[in-house]
């Protein structure tokens, strides 16, 4: 791993990244190492709200139903990930029952009782997710060498503040970047 590592960052797709499941999308890397690459995608929706995600687990979700999941990207589609943002860390509780912190400001978890904890008294910036972006050991360096990925700082503001259909541009322009003047060239950006 070099100096600087992915994760916790955002991967950017560029326009030659002709992949469906990835196209003018936005990742946020969550762990980088030797052994490979998790991330979430960020910049899409699935069809399914976040009530009847959770009526569908028995779950009471205490905040805005209508809300959309998240499309964190092919793998294990079904398996499911939230996003807190704010102080959700919990001493009391289990440690195995709680949230990560990634960045100042946002928290990462995957289990259901993290899940049934948070629907009791969700937290204003909350996002739920289902499935992953993954890469095996060297692919994501691969992706990178080719020209597919811009990497920029993540932050919870872009996560929880800009609807995920502007994610994208959002992300090119705080670099710098005109998405309509992009092309397409090998290289590491």
């Amino acid at each position: 791993m070099d100096e600087h590592p992915l994760a916790p960052g955002f991967l950017v797709a560029m326009p030659q990244l002709l992949d469906p499941n990835f196209r003018r999308t936005v990742v946020l890397l969550i762990h980088h190492d030797e052994n490979g690459t998790f991330g979430l995608v960020l910049s899409r929706e699935s069809e399914i709200d976040t009530g009847s995600l959770c009526d569908s687990l028995d779950i009471e979700w205490r905040a805005r139903r209508e809300a959309k999941v998240g499309w964190g990207g092919p793998v294990q589609p079904n398996t499911g990930w939230l996003l807190l943002g704010g102080d959700v860390s919990h001493p009391e509780d289990d440690p195995e029952d709680g949230a990560t912190e990634i960045l100042p400001g946002l928290h990462f978890a995957g289990t259901l009782a993290t899940l049934r904890r948070v629907a009791e008294a969700p937290p204003a910036r909350a996002r739920i997710l289902l499935g992953y972006a993954g890469w095996a050991p060297g692919q994501l360096e691969a992706e990178l060498a080719q020209g597919a990925w811009l990497i920029a700082d993540a932050s919870a503001d872009a996560i929880f503040d800009v609807p995920p259909d502007e994610l994208w541009e959002h992300v090119l322009h705080s670099l710098g970047l005109d998405p309509g003047a992009l092309v397409a060239t090998p290289g590491v950006h």
